[in-house]
């Protein structure tokens, strides 16, 4: 346990991007954290226990708000955080009842309501982008006369790209949404489609970016340009590229539009995470985050030796942060992950034996995966389908793109159930290394019991 002279930092916990244990190690010293979560969820609870004995938490299951907050300032925090976009708007709440920094309610509203948020780009002049809220399938002629063919749609108040698809005709978006909400009264929007310009990136990567943020006092700086590999069908991200593969002048025009989106929402305090579409037209807003991004902490830290976790936790508590250093951000070499996202389409995956031999590749440092034990990860689950991650690095763009078209091989010969014949002989679809295969050391594979 933290020592109790330490100031107090309440981190409200749900599905994330930091666990608990990721949390404590970089609050070591700095503060007391408490987790305020619902111990009926048991996802987060899992992970919580994962460090029973080392943290404190409290179970707010049952609680209105207004009770939420008033047990938040019982404990007298000096700060208050989340690291999940489902409790943005409840840590918003606890911080202006406690009187500590993060967004404002207002703001909070804008970064989890998609419809709100497309509204106030537009009125502060950032960005105008055809969206329209639905409910109901009978609402979807009128929703995609007016944003226009195609369309993305997608829900309301969400992530991970849950059940969003691309729809091209008034019949398919009322089949698609009487399938997503299930009769059930739900919220989703309709958005025009941003067309993407693949010259932007190059061949071999998606045609967006994520820009991560830190906003001290209302002023972002950009921690990290991650680029992305392809998406997986519909709109399933598989990954982050540091540093992502654009021109310095791409790039420059990029974090202008990000950083005016930031302070259109009003955001003052926190980490951003905002994804930007590169269009025939230049750079437009995808969604702009108001939390840590998924996976991004490790990526960066990765590459930088930066800490995203703990300048959270400073920004929350009004302490001084630095920046990563540009010279390790932008330097030689490319840092990869590359997520395991199962294909659209009905699946016959062959025994998770497969996948070891993606450490055999060079370039690959970890693959990390947790097949399910029943395959019922089907795309509208979005990229909280994947079933691990590989991670690694290459010595430039051209190189990592060779690195993953061999990754996707193996992987698809995994999907179709293919054993890979293993002979003593190296490799040949191995990219030139200057090493001899043989002389590689292996990446190791870590499965869900394992001690790594």
């Amino acid at each position: 346990m933290a020592h109790p002279a330490l100031p107090v930092l309440l981190v409200v916990h749900d599905r994330g991007s930091a666990s608990p244990l990721r949390i404590l190690s970089a609050a070591r010293g700095l503060c007391r954290v408490i987790f305020l979560h619902e111990a009926e969820h048991p996802a987060p609870s899992a992970e919580l226990a994962q460090v029973a004995g080392h943290a404190e938490a409290v179970d707010i299951t049952g609680l209105g708000e207004a009770e939420v907050c008033r047990l938040a300032g019982s404990l007298h925090p000096a700060g208050v955080l989340t690291f999940s976009e489902y409790r943005l708007r409840l840590t918003a709440a606890v911080a202006a009842y406690c009187g500590v920094r993060f967004h404002s309610r207002a703001t909070a509203q804008a970064l989890t309501d998609k419809y709100r948020q497309r509204q106030a780009l537009g009125e502060a002049g950032v960005q105008r982008t055809g969206c329209v809220p639905l409910r109901h399938p009978d609402e979807a002629a009128a929703a995609l006369a007016r944003v226009g063919t195609p369309a993305v749609l997608k829900p309301r108040h969400s992530a991970g790209s849950v059940d969003t698809c691309l729809v091209a005709s008034a019949d398919e978006c009322r089949a698609r949404l009487a399938e997503f909400t299930g009769g059930a009264h739900r919220d989703f929007v309709l958005e025009e489609f941003l067309p993407g310009d693949p010259a932007r990136t190059g061949p071999g990567w998606a045609d967006y970016v994520s820009v991560e943020s830190l906003v001290v006092d209302g002023e972002p700086r950009t921690a990290a340009l991650n680029g992305k590999p392809p998406l997986v069908p519909p709109f399933r991200e598989t990954g982050h590229v540091l540093p992502a593969p654009v021109p310095p002048a791409l790039a420059a025009e990029i974090v202008r539009l990000e950083r005016a989106a930031v302070r259109a929402l009003g955001i003052r305090h926190g980490i951003t995470h905002t994804e930007v579409k590169l269009t025939p037209d230049g750079p437009r807003i995808i969604e702009v985050n108001g939390r840590l991004g998924g996976y991004i902490a490790e990526i960066v830290q990765r590459r930088t030796g930066y800490d995203m976790v703990a300048a959270a936790l400073r920004i929350a508590l009004g302490l001084p942060v630095t920046s990563p250093d540009p010279a390790r951000l932008y330097g030689e070499g490319v840092t990869f992950q590359y997520l395991i996202v199962p294909p659209t389409g009905p699946l016959r995956p062959g025994p998770p034996s497969l996948l070891d031999d993606l450490g055999t590749l060079p370039g690959v440092d970890l693959v990390d995966v947790s097949p399910p034990a029943h395959w019922h990860t089907g795309w509208r689950r979005g990229t909280t389908g994947a079933i691990g991650t590989v991670y690694g690095s290459a010595a430039d763009h051209t190189e990592l793109r060779a690195l993953l078209d061999q990754v996707r091989a193996r992987l698809d010969r995994f999907w179709r159930g293919t054993h890979i014949p293993h002979t003593d002989a190296p490799h040949t679809d191995v990219p030139h290394t200057g090493i001899p295969h043989t002389e590689l050391p292996q990446a190791s594979v870590r499965w869900p019991n394992s001690t790594d």
